[in-house]
């Protein structure tokens, strides 16, 4: 997972290097280079990579260009998720973090893969795919915070037969 270089990447690195996940550090504002790299490398040795796709500042929701450039330049596709909270604290923070409360239910919803050509040079080629990105984003995020008050109702069970 990308982690930023910040002081508060060095708590979120250590949170999730004890869930077993990988830490690469970096941001689309320092070290982007080297993270994506970093990340690559991870995919090559069969292990999945993720980013905060609105980066270290934001905008909120906005995503960067760093999963159409490692797509690219990986041949592995890209997909956007998000995870919607029906009840969570949320933290004075620019992205509005949140923290699921006790009992809150979530819904996690995943876009279709979008695969990025290693012929796609152009730049009009490679702000298509951004747009498809973003797009992909806007749809899950929507679909997520409309039906979480739902999960595990009879109009939308947590398990299906």
């Amino acid at each position: 997972m990308i982690v930023s270089r910040s002081f508060d990447g060095e708590y979120i690195a250590r949170t999730i290097e004890k869930l077993g996940f990988v830490a690469v550090r970096g941001s689309s504002s320092r070290g982007g280079a080297k993270a994506l790299l970093g990340l690559k490398s991870q995919l090559e040795q069969g292990n999945l990579v993720a980013f905060t796709i609105d980066g270290p500042r934001g905008p909120k929701y906005v995503a960067k260009p760093g999963p159409v450039l490692l797509s690219r330049a990986s041949a592995f596709p890209m997909a956007a998720f998000y995870v919607a909270l029906s009840d969570a604290w949320v933290l004075n923070t620019w992205d509005a973090t949140t923290i699921p409360r006790p009992f809150s239910k979530a819904l996690v919803r995943f876009s279709a893969k979008i695969r990025v050509p290693d012929d796609a040079e152009s730049d009009a080629q490679m702000t298509e795919f951004h747009r498809q990105l973003q797009a992909a984003l806007d749809r899950v995020t929507r679909f997520a915070e409309e039906h979480v008050e739902q999960v595990g109702s009879a109009e939308f069970p947590i398990y299906k037969n």
